[in-house]
C-alpha cells in the first residue's frame, strides 16, 4: 500500500500474526534495518487503505474451504499509524482478535473473503471479494464487486443497484424526475382538507392509474423535468438491466422507463435528457448507475450522441435536469431511488 509517499507491505506468518514492513518505493525491497511489526492476529488475506488521516486494516476472519458451511467474513480496524495499534469500533486491538464487521454472508452468498479496493475516482469506490459459496450456482465460489460506502469514519459494504420500480429523487432539491406533461388532478371528496368536517364512512382514495392520464400525453419525444413528487404515473420509473451491451465494474447497463410504458430516458446530442417513444438499445438509452461513497447515486449515459465526454444526470436548478461533467464536491448530480 502507498500512503503519504511511503510503501508498506502486510503479510501473514505461520504463527498466526499479520505483520507490516516498510519497503523502498524505488526497489520494492525492505529498507535495511526496518523490522516487521506485528499488527493483527487470527486473520488472513489482509489489505490496507488510507483515508482522511486513518489507516484501515481489512482482513478475513472465520473458516474457509467448506463451501456453504464456511464462516468467512471480512472485518476492519483502523489506526493513525500504519504500524498500529489497530482498533475496532469498540476499542479492541486487532492483536487481540478485534475487528468491526465489514461484510458477512448475505442472501444466498456465503463466506466473503479477500477484500480488494477499486477506487474509480470522483467519489466512486468499489471493492472486490470472493464468496466461498453461491447457493444459486451449485455452491460454487464466485467473485463479487460491490460499492464501498463510508459512514461515521468507517468503510461500509454497499449493495449493487437492483432492478425495480422507483421514484428518482434529486438529492439537491428533493424533487422527483418526471415527464413534462400536464398535471392531472385526482377526484376526491375531501372538501378543504383538514378544515373539512368528516361525514360518512372512511374509504380509500384509489391511486391515479396510467390509463387515466397516458391518453393525453403527446406522441414522440417528451421533455423531462423535476417536480414535487405526488406518486403519479409520470413520476414512476421502472429500471431493468439490458443484456449483451457490456457493463462496468460490478453492474450491467440499465434502461430507465416510465412504468408500464416504453417511454425511455435518453441523452440527447445537445446534452439534455428526453423520454423517447420506445427503447432501441442505442448507447444514449443505456444508463450506468454507480453508488457513491455517501450512499447516493450517480446516473450517467453510456454515451452522449456524437460525444465521448463522460457526463452525468445533473439537476441544474429546481426543475431542470441536464447532462454535465460530474462534480464530486456538489450535490447537483446525486440522486436517490425510492420505492413508490
Amino acid at each position: 500500500m502507498y500512503a503519504e509517499g511511503r510503501l508498506w507491505l502486510t503479510y501473514g506468518t505461520y504463527f498466526g500474526f499479520i505483520r507490516i514492513v516498510e519497503l523502498d518505493p524505488r526497489t520494492g525491497k525492505r529498507i535495511p534495518g526496518n523490522r516487521p511489526v506485528n499488527i493483527a492476529i487470527d486473520m488472513e488475506a489482509t489489505a490496507m487503505m488510507y483515508s482522511d488521516g486513518w489507516y484501515y486494516l481489512l482482513g478475513t476472519h472465520g473458516t474457509c474451504c467448506d463451501g456453504a458451511n464456511s464462516t468467512y467474513n471480512i472485518r476492519v480496524t483502523r489506526s493513525r499509524k500504519p504500524t498500529g495499534p489497530f482498533l475496532d469500533n469498540m476499542g479492541v486491538d486487532a492483536l487481540q482478535g478485534g475487528g468491526k464487521l465489514f461484510v458477512a454472508a448475505s442472501g444466498r452468498h456465503i463466506g466473503p473473503g479477500h477484500f480488494g479496493l477499486l477506487d474509480l475516482g470522483d467519489g466512486v469506490q468499489k471493492f472486490s471479494c470472493h464468496y466461498e459459496a453461491d447457493l444459486d450456482r451449485g455452491g460454487r465460489s464466485v467473485l463479487a464487486i460491490r460499492p464501498l460506502l463510508w459512514k461515521e469514519g468507517w468503510p461500509v459494504a454497499g449493495d449493487n443497484f437492483e432492478e425495480g420500480t422507483y421514484e428518482i429523487q434529486s438529492e439537491r432539491s428533493g424533487y422527483a424526475l418526471e415527464l413534462a406533461v400536464d398535471f392531472v388532478r385526482m377526484p376526491w371528496a375531501g372538501g378543504f382538507g383538514f378544515r373539512s368536517v368528516p361525514s360518512g364512512p372512511v374509504t380509500p382514495v384509489p391511486s391515479q392509474q396510467l390509463a387515466e392520464v397516458q391518453k393525453d400525453w403527446p406522441a414522440g419525444n417528451l421533455d423531462i423535468r423535476i417536480g414535487d413528487y405526488m406518486f403519479r404515473p409520470h413520476q414512476i420509473w421502472t429500471i431493468r438491466p439490458v443484456a449483451n451491451v457490456g457493463g462496468y465494474p460490478g453492474s450491467p447497463y440499465f434502461k430507465i422507463q416510465i412504468a408500464g410504458t416504453e417511454r425511455t430516458l435518453a441523452a440527447t446530442e445537445g446534452g439534455e435528457v428526453v423520454a423517447v417513444a420506445a427503447f432501441t438499445g442505442a448507447s444514449e438509452q443505456l444508463w450506468r448507475i454507480d453508488q457513491l461513497t455517501d450512499g447516493t447515486y450517480r446516473i450517467m449515459p453510456k454515451q452522449m450522441p456524437n460525444s465521448k465526454e463522460p457526463v452525468v444526470l445533473t439537476a441544474a436548478g429546481r426543475s431542470t435536469p441536464t447532462l454535465a461533467k460530474f462534480d464530486p464536491n456538489s450535490d447537483k448530480a446525486r440522486w436517490t431511488f425510492r420505492k413508490p
